[in-house]
């Protein structure tokens, strides 16, 4: 009995395995401490990290309301764009008024000039002598065909006053007359239609450096203020495409005008031509005549 009692009362040392079990169990209670202290710290961090992120997403939606405050109109739009995009509407803008001036100016006087040629025509054709003709227009400022018809017969009575001999040269004269004439009329109906040419070309593309130029200023404007935002950018960039807008308000009437200019300067000019070659056969048959009737005195 004494020995069952000494076997079981007696006290063992612990052995290797038990003290090696022990120390993992306290190495993996440290790690989970550690695991959870980071836990807790991250989303502290991420609490912190989301609170700021929610203030600026605050101040961000406070900036379209500051944005609201840009005048979108066409005035407004002009007074906000820089002075370079005002200079360049500002020009496009004085285009435009001189562009309509021109076109209603033309069609006045181009609808002057047909009223005045079916005139002249009517006239001409109506049996009327030539001296007697002459006489009424020449003490009047003709145009268009009676001014043709004006310098053909002073240079045919200037000749026949001085005694001309040479028919040929008679006709030569007077065909230079009537040429010079004719041109110096074609020069007062062209008149002024190159600068719609000019600008029906040119404005686009002025319009188009406006429009550079206020988008550059808007995307420095973007990066100083660090903000992408729709209503941020979309006043600078309207004030911009002003420009374009306005150089195509200026060039589409400047290309139609001019098309439709030129087409009457060339149907007006074909009648002038007309008159002209008429008006120099007859002469040059009333010149032969003259040439028989001196020969056969």
């Amino acid at each position: 009995m004494n020995e069952a009692h000494g076997c079981h009362g007696e006290v063992r040392a612990p052995s290797f395995h038990q003290d090696s079990f022990r120390e993992g169990r306290q190495t993996r209670r440290r790690a989970e401490l550690g695991f959870r202290g980071k836990r807790i710290r991250s989303r502290a961090e991420h609490g912190f990290f989301q609170a700021r992120y929610d203030q600026g997403s605050i101040k961000m939606e406070t900036l379209p309301l500051a944005a609201t405050s840009h005048d979108l109109s066409i005035w407004g739009l002009f007074w906000q764009a820089g002075w370079v995009v005002k200079l360049v509407m500002l020009g496009l803008l004085a285009a435009s008024v001189w562009t309509w001036a021109i076109v209603v100016d033309k069609v006045i006087a181009f609808s002057r000039m047909r009223r005045a040629l079916n005139r002249f025509e009517q006239t001409f054709w109506s049996g009327q002598s030539l001296e007697e003709l002459y006489r009424n227009l020449s003490d009047k400022n003709p145009v268009g065909m009676g001014a043709i018809f004006v310098a053909a017969m002073r240079e045919w009575k200037k000749s026949f006053e001085k005694g001309a001999r040479s028919p040929i040269g008679l006709q030569n004269r007077i065909d230079k007359a009537m040429d010079l004439a004719l041109t110096r009329e074609m020069e007062r109906l062209e008149s002024r239609l190159t600068f719609l040419a000019t600008i029906g070309s040119a404005a686009p593309f002025i319009g188009l450096f406006g429009t550079v130029v206020g988008i550059m200023t808007s995307f420095q404007a973007i990066a100083g203020s660090s903000s992408t935002n729709l209503a941020v950018v979309a006043p600078g960039i309207a004030e911009a495409l002003l420009a374009t807008a306005i150089g195509l308000l200026a060039a589409i009437p400047a290309v139609i005008a001019y098309n439709k200019l030129s087409t009457d300067v060339s149907k007006i000019s074909s009648r002038m031509e007309g008159f002209s070659d008429e008006f120099s056969a007859i002469l040059s048959r009333q010149i032969d005549e003259k040439v028989v009737q001196r020969a056969a005195a």
